[in-house]
């Protein structure tokens, strides 16, 4: 690892005049693009060949030139040995998980190269992005031989200006992409996940104007409730730039300009407004323009926020009937990332009477979030602070920062996303508590349209929940998560369990579950069975209803999904089976008791 680090300190060095810094373009699956999604051939290189010599230093044909291999000797002699060839490489499908692909990849982590060839036209007065939904978990990008961008983070999305490296005619992309689990890493060494490696989201060339908006906000007032509110930046833009707003079914038509910063501020009351929400779930087309950039989404217009222990929407007290779910493809496996999983998986939220998701336990494609505000299912949206990591190293909060910023930045004209959070299940310890408290605040800078919130770890004292961590102190909603019937106590010992909450705050019952194997039946007493999983739903909901200030519950979770963890022969089997429906689609008994539950609103209460 120190010689993969050496050799890449030396390459970004070396083309430190190509490099550009990656962003995040907002809106980006509604511009034109060039997809560069299907078969890329692959090199695994375990041992960093492609970046570094046997000395450690910097490999001087790296595999990032897509060099072939000579036949003629004297051409090795003066040009150097090569070993290894693309064009001779097996494929691989972008978007996906690698390890999914090919059984012989399963378990393989670490360095993964990728390459592809496409023709392009440059324009002149243009510039070109190279756009990757995530690659997990650092990534190297090259246009024709020219690093463009690196990338840390295996969840977020990055674009990085590739317009300096494209030439008119054949042009490839080699992009190296490295999955290995780092202790400074976020998340760190360990997860409840399997660690899908690769491009698991699409990538595609994105050209836009030299002068084109990047970023930008628009949301309902808290204040009024009427006023559409916030701003357009337009890249490079000098003061005075024209920027055009239209939202044609509200009748709204703005023209303004930009300030000194390329940021145009915006606010807009139009006589009347269908407010978006569950059951009516209105997305009205929004238009913006600057200059020759053009650009539509479909944005929701509501509010969210709280009072006392009740959190509102519009207005008006709300429950949230939701689930966890985790990015793992139904019926396929591997990563999600397609129409289809999306379509499966909300087909299921819809089926047990949710109105409410949270997606666990880092950013999901933005194919999820789209279809969220569509259907009308309000989102928790969540960073991998997960567990243990190092909360004493200030380098940690700066990657932990980023990766909140780039999900915030992709999401923040998603009426459906209501809460970011910025952890889970993490130790209750003062340094962990200081980096949370400056990660909500963090949060409450870039987004203060919408609540933050974690999962937390609760204390016990006898048959008595306590919620004190200090964290709740900067959070909006306080996340709950407890396993009483699975990891203590039996499933009819649960409605005993009283809750000391000390805080005036909304409470999220955030993760509570047990596991089954999906056809495995027997009496409620026999645990993997499907009958002691719906057991523990049973009593759960029956002690859950009883909590005064709970708001909303995610059970843990929709879908079983592999995970490292789980060892258990004949049951687990490398999954985590906790979901309340198989990987296959099959469905357990404790789906019924929620969808029932839920449908009745027997749980949460609004007020």
């Amino acid at each position: 690892m120190k010689i993969l680090n050496l050799a890449l300190a030396a390459l970004i060095s070396a083309s430190a005049a190509a490099q550009s810094t990656p962003t995040v373009l907002v809106d980006v699956d509604h511009r034109t693009a060039q997809s560069l999604n299907g078969a890329w051939h692959y090199i695994l290189d375990p041992y960093s060949a492609g970046l570094s010599d046997f000395q450690g230093g910097i490999n001087k044909h790296g595999f990032f030139e897509n060099r072939e291999p000579e036949a003629n000797s004297n051409n090795t002699a003066n040009n150097g040995l090569i070993e290894y060839s693309f064009a001779r490489s097996p494929v691989v499908k972008v978007p996906g998980d690698w390890n999914t692909q090919n059984i012989a990849l399963l378990n393989y982590e670490g360095l993964f190269w990728y390459q592809r060839d496409f023709e392009f036209t440059p324009k002149a007065g243009e510039r070109t992005f190279i756009h990757i939904g995530a690659a997990n978990y650092r990534a190297r990008v090259f246009i024709n031989g020219q690093h463009i961008c690196d990338h840390e983070g295996g969840f977020t999305p990055f674009d990085c200006d590739a317009t300096a490296a494209l030439k008119p005619g054949k042009n490839f992309a080699v992009i190296a992409v490295d999955d290995t689990r780092l202790a400074d890493g976020i998340p760190t060494l360990k997860t409840d996940w399997y660690n899908y490696g690769g491009l698991t989201r699409d990538v595609s060339l994105v050209t836009v104007p030299n002068t084109f908006i990047d970023d930008y906000d628009l949301h309902l007032s808290r204040a009024d409730h009427k006023t559409i509110e916030g701003y357009v930046h337009v890249v490079d833009a000098p003061a005075d730039t024209k920027v055009h707003v239209s939202i044609p079914e509200a009748h709204v038509d703005l023209n303004t300009t930009t300030d000194a910063t390329g940021r145009a501020v915006i606010s807009i009351a139009p006589a009347s407004l269908d407010l978006w929400a569950p059951g009516n779930p209105k997305l009205y087309k929004v238009e913006l323009a600057s200059g020759s950039d053009k650009l539509t989404d479909e944005i929701g217009f509501r509010t969210i926020e709280v009072s006392g222990t009740h959190i509102l929407l519009n207005g008006k007290p709300i429950a949230l009937n939701g689930i966890n779910v985790h990015a793992e493809a139904p019926i396929r496996g591997g990563r999600a990332n397609t129409d289809a999983d999306v379509k499966t998986l909300f087909d299921w939220l819809q089926q047990l009477n949710c109105n409410f998701v949270r997606l666990a336990h880092y950013p999901h494609d933005e194919r999820m979030t789209r279809e969220a505000d569509r259907r009308g299912i309000l989102v928790w949206s969540e960073v991998p602070v997960y567990w243990a990591v190092h909360f004493d190293d200030p380098a940690l909060l700066v990657k932990a920062k980023q990766q909140l910023g780039e999900n915030i930045r992709r999401d923040h004209n998603k009426a459906s996303v209501i809460l970011w959070s910025i952890a889970n299940e993490t130790p209750n310890i003062p340094a962990r508590t200081a980096f949370l408290t400056k990660l909500a605040d963090y949060a409450h800078e870039l987004d203060s349209t919408r609540l933050v919130t974690a999962a937390l770890l609760v204390r016990g004292e006898g048959d008595t929940k306590i919620v004190d961590d200090p964290l709740g102190k900067a959070l909006d909603v306080l996340g709950t998560n407890e396993y009483a019937g699975w990891y203590e106590m039996s499933p009819e010992k649960i409605p005993n369990v009283k809750w000391d909450i000390r805080y005036d705050k909304p409470v999220i019952m955030s993760e509570f579950g047990g596991g089954a194997k999906a056809g495995l039946h027997g009496p409620e007493t026999q645990r993997w069975t499907e009958e002691f999983q719906a057991a523990i739903y049973r009593n759960q909901i029956t002690m859950l209803s009883k909590i005064p200030q709970l708001r909303g519950t995610t059970p843990w979770l929709l879908m079983d999904f592999r995970s490292p963890v789980r060892l258990l022969p004949g049951v687990q089997d490398g999954f985590n089976r906790k979901g309340l429906i198989a990987p296959n689609g099959q469905k357990k008994l404790a789906f019924s008791v929620l969808q029932k539950a839920y449908k009745e609103n027997a749980v949460a209460k609004p007020e």
